[in-house]
C-alpha cells in the first residue's frame, strides 16, 4: 500500500524535519521510493536535502493552485547515493498559499483532492508540517493515512502535546476523514541522558502513551552531528555513516515497511 505519512507537532524545533529526512533515507536504503513534501513556509527541507531555494513555481504552491494539471515539480536530492528520494519543496509562498486555502470552499481537502486527481507513485510520502495547527498541517492531516509526533522532553513540549492530540481528534471528526489517518506513535526527540529532567519524563512517556493505547517509539538521541550533517544538505547516515544515532531510526522505520508491504 501507498504510505502517507503526516509528521506533525505544533512545538518548533520538535524535529520534524530531522525526522522526515532520516525516515526517507532509511525506507529508500531498502529499495522503496519517497516523496518528501515541505509544507513548511519556512522551507526546511531544501537545506536538510541540500537543495536551493525554488521559485514559487517550484513549489507546493504551484500543486495547490487552481491551475494545477498535475505537473508535480519534484526535485531529486542525494542523487549520487540514491535515485529514491524527490522533493516538494515549500518556502515563503506558502504564508499566502495558507491565505488562499482558508477562502477555498474545499480548503482542507486541496491537498487530498491533487493526490486523488494527481496521484504521485511513491511508496511513502512524508508531510514535513509546520509548527502550527493552522489550515498547512490540516490538509496534510486530510491526505494522510498515517500520523507521526515527534517530541521534545521537555516540560512545555509534553504538555503541548495534548492540545496536539485534541487537535487531531476534533479535526479528523469534523473533517469525517474515512478511513481516518492512523496514528502510528509519538517519537522522543533530542534526548540527552545526560540530563536528568529528560530522563524522567522518558521514563514516564511510555506509560502514559499505553494508558491512551498509543505506542512510544525508543528516542532519538541528541546531537551535534544532526545539526552538522543538516548544513551540508545531507542525512546523518551519509554524512557519518558510523554514528550510533543512525540507529535510531531503524523501529520506526520497520513499521512504515510493514505497512508499505501489505
Amino acid at each position: 500500500m501507498q504510505v502517507k505519512l503526516c509528521v506533525v507537532s505544533n512545538a518548533g524545533g520538535s524535529g520534524k524535519t530531522t525526522l522526515s529526512v532520516h525516515l526517507a533515507y532509511e525506507i529508500c536504503k531498502h529499495g522503496y521510493s519517497v516523496a518528501l513534501i515541505d509544507l513548511d513556509p519556512q522551507g526546511s527541507l531544501s537545506l536538510f536535502c541540500g537543495l536551493g531555494q525554488p521559485t514559487p513555481e517550484d513549489t507546493l504552491a504551484a500543486v495547490l493552485d487552481e491551475d494545477f494539471t498535475g505537473d508535480w515539480p519534484l526535485v531529486k536530492c542525494w542523487t549520487d547515493k540514491t535515485k529514491k528520494v524527490d522533493v516538494c519543496q515549500g518556502g515563503l509562498i506558502l504564508t499566502q498559499t495558507t491565505q488562499e486555502i482558508s477562502l477555498h470552499p474545499r480548503g482542507a481537502y486541496l491537498l487530498a483532492d491533487r493526490f486523488a486527481d494527481h496521484p504521485l507513485n511513491h511508496d511513502l510520502i512524508i508531510f514535513d508540517c509546520p509548527a502550527t495547527l493552522g489550515p498547512l498541517p490540516l490538509i496534510a492531516l486530510a491526505a494522510s493515512t498515517h500520523i507521526l509526533v515527534p517530541v521534545q522532553l521537555e516540560p512545555k513540549s509534553v504538555q503541548g502535546s495534548s492540545k496536539l492530540m485534541e487537535w487531531l481528534y476534533l479535526s479528523k471528526k469534523q473533517l469525517r476523514l474515512t478511513p481516518e489517518p492512523e496514528l502510528l506513535g509519538f517519537v522522543p526527540n533530542q534526548y540527552d541522558a545526560r540530563r536528568a529532567a529528560q530522563r524522567q519524563i522518558l521514563e514516564a512517556i511510555p506509560e502514559k502513551l499505553r494508558q491512551m493505547h498509543i505506542t512510544c517509539f525508543p528516542a532519538i538521541r541528541d546531537s551535534a552531528e544532526f545539526v552538522n550533517a543538516s548544513a551540508q544538505g545531507l542525512p546523518l547516515h551519509l554524512y557519518r555513516s558510523s554514528h550510533p544515532a543512525c540507529k535510531d531510526f531503524k523501529a520506526i522505520t520497520k513499521v512504515l515497511m510493514q505497512l508499505v508491504k501489505r
